[in-house]
């Protein structure tokens, strides 16, 4: 992980953003699906990460 990229006021919430190689359509295959749900959770769990989520149409 980049070090240029840090999170350093953890009060705030701070936006993130990510490309993926070849544009791989994560949320429609199953497996990656389940991997960043596991992944997200643990981060949860462990971590105390608070995630909010935006869906738009």
């Amino acid at each position: 992980m980049s070090e240029k990229y840090k999170v350093i006021d953890s009060t705030v919430p701070t936006f993130i953003t990510i490309t993926v190689v070849d544009w791989v359509d994560l949320f429609v295959r199953p497996v990656y699906c389940t991997i960043i749900g596991d992944s997200l959770n643990y981060c949860i769990k462990e971590k105390g990460l608070s995630v909010h989520l935006c869906l738009y149409d």
